[in-house]
């Protein structure tokens, strides 16, 4: 049994990684981070899962990071959430957000993951973990070669006050989304308490990149969709 950090945004990937870990028998520590992200309500969602885990949770408050992580969709409220596209939030390849791609956070996983394993070293873990997924990978702040680098520039930084054996685990990497889900309905994972929509409103909006997204992976899966959408799936052509 390992002691690990895992990153938890509320979402269906990283909850699903935090009981994943749990039935292995590894002792979490939950930590959540407010990066002054507009959808918020994924926050309350990390909480529950602590709560429901029964681990303990803490909540980085990094919100002042917004200003400089504006020109996305995520972080910055002039620019609107789209409706269609990949709801991926890695960093774009030149690691701007671009035009066309508002979904992008520049470099958001590495402060995330900085924070995290700041937190490992007060915790003496021996493990932080990263709820990225197969559909998440990228060239950049999300490819498996980001994560190896991370990893070994912490081994550096952390020298002498980390665990002499501190790793960085990406558990669901090789897993795609509906797979993920998959994973979560076998280990009972209460799908309505996740949050997913960039809308960050009362409901899931059902129209954003990231509601298509779920909303068609729990269809893959085959397994129900207990998430309450404001508006309702668009009809495919020939459906």
């Amino acid at each position: 049994m390992s002691k690990i950090i895992a990153v938890v945004s509320g979402g269906i990937d990283s909850v699903t990684m935090a009981y994943h870990l749990q039935a292995q028998g590894h002792d979490l520590h939950l930590l959540g981070i407010d990066y002054g992200q507009r959808h918020r309500r994924e926050l309350d969602c990390a909480r529950l899962a602590a709560k429901r885990l029964d681990v303990p949770y803490e909540e980085a408050d990094l919100a002042g990071a917004r200003g400089v992580l504006r020109g996305s969709s995520l972080t910055d409220t002039s620019v609107e959430v789209p409706t269609e596209g990949i709801a991926s939030t890695g960093t774009a390849d030149d690691g701007v957000a671009v035009p066309g791609r508002p979904n992008i956070v520049p470099n958001r996983n590495a402060l995330l993951l900085s924070t995290a394993f700041a937190l490992a070293v007060v915790e003496r873990a021996e493990a932080v973990a990263f709820g990225i997924m197969a559909e998440d990978i990228g060239p950049s702040d999300t490819s498996m070669e980001f994560l190896d680098a991370f990893l070994a520039m912490e081994r550096i930084a952390t020298r002498g006050h980390a665990h002499p054996d501190l790793d960085l685990l990406a558990p669901l990497a090789q897993l795609r989304k509906r797979e993920v889900i998959a994973l979560g309905d076998r280990l009972s994972v209460p799908f309505e308490d996740t949050w997913t929509c960039f809308r960050g409103e009362e409901f899931h909006c059902g129209r954003c990149a990231s509601c298509t997204e779920r909303r068609g992976a729990f269809v893959a899966a085959g397994v129900d969709d207990p998430t309450v959408y404001a508006a309702p799936a668009v009809a495919t052509e020939g459906a």
